[in-house]
């Protein structure tokens, strides 16, 4: 059989230390020849912060989820300030309502925590790019994804309100909306939504491929998102399947998705690659709440590098291929990064 030219036949090169041309360890003995070659480059370009917004009230750290905080809206610009300052080029913003109810109605409401946070940081730094996020279940008082009838989650009935929620954060200002309900058609309803209404230049950053994860439980804390009844495997991907990911981007992207995502990112890199070898298409991939809180739990404890243990892993997940990465790490990776990691 013909050798591959990724493994060169090396029968001969081990048969004596004087003979043996093939060294990858001459690359590997200084720091400067090992940027030279390396093939995968985490930038600061590619980070995306979360933002977890409140109306009122004190700046208040998330137990589950050390050095993150909810933010009241009037202490918003200067955190856009300190975000942009570092040259993170984004923010994807999660809204703590006043209230709650079957409809979810204040995340379509102008004076929605989202649509003010919005208006607050657009005009405090205006070159930050601002996405939302799109869905139902931090507004609801059932804790869904969707409009909930006799305990099901109807999906047709859910994707006007969907449109009418990223139409409002078009009018606030928003760049991207994103929206995460895994309802089937979500993607064309609400392009449909912003193109009637005047909003053909908004962005959609699909959650294409959002798996019903384990790992969001620091994140249902932080946005008071748990349901109240069942779960959202009904809606969400199941773990097991790969190949239903793929068809799944492939539906956002007919519908006029600008950006596709697989979220969680750690245990789903084998399908962040499907995905970069099928579509060449903006990929983005979501660091979650949980993989964030392994790291800072581990590392107060003592057991791991906390700068180390998080460069390694939105490498690996870079390396996987996504253009852009949605983490809780984002401010400290973008100083480390800065400081030449």
């Amino acid at each position: 059989m013909e050798a591959s030219r990724w493994a060169p036949d090396t029968t001969e090169l081990r048969e004596g230390s004087a003979g043996l041309s093939a060294r990858p360890r001459r690359l590997r003995r200084l720091a400067n020849l090992r940027r030279l070659v390396r093939e995968t480059r985490l930038v600061i370009d590619n980070l995306i912060y979360p933002l977890f917004v409140v109306h009122d009230g004190p700046k208040e750290e998330i137990p589950s989820m050390p050095g993150i905080h909810r933010w009241p809206v009037e202490l918003l610009p200067a955190e856009a300030e300190e975000v942009a300052g570092l040259d993170i080029p984004a923010v994807i913003l999660f809204g703590l309502p006043a209230a709650k109810d079957a409809q979810g109605s204040e995340a379509y409401a102008a004076d929605g925590v989202v649509q003010r946070a919005v208006r607050a940081i657009k005009a405090a730094v205006p070159e930050l790019v601002v996405m939302t996020d799109v869905c139902l279940c931090e507004y609801t008082d059932h804790g869904h994804c969707g409009i909930v009838r006799d305990g099901q989650v109807l999906n047709d009935e859910t994707l006007d309100v969907l449109g009418r929620v990223a139409v409002s954060h078009a009018v606030a200002g928003a760049d991207v909306v994103a929206p995460s309900a895994m309802m089937d058609g979500q993607v064309g309803a609400i392009r449909a939504a912003l193109d009637e209404a005047g909003f053909p230049q908004v962005a959609i950053l699909a959650y294409a491929a959002k798996y019903a994860s384990a790992f969001y439980g620091p994140f249902r804390d932080a946005a008071d998102s748990a349901p109240a009844f069942g779960d959202r495997r009904g809606y969400q991907m199941d773990p097991p399947n790969a190949r239903e990911a793929l068809r799944e981007v492939a539906l956002d992207i007919q519908e006029g998705a600008d950006i596709v995502m697989v979220k969680p990112a750690l245990a789903y890199l084998d399908v962040i690659r499907r995905v970069r070898d099928a579509f060449d298409h903006p990929l983005a991939a979501y660091n979650v709440s949980g993989e964030y809180s392994m790291v800072k739990a581990a590392a107060q404890r003592g057991w791991i590098d906390e700068r180390a243990a998080a460069l390694e892993m939105l490498t690996a997940i870079r390396r996987a291929g996504p253009d852009m990465i949605l983490t809780y790490f984002a401010k400290d990776a973008a100083r480390w990064l800065r400081e030449g990691d």
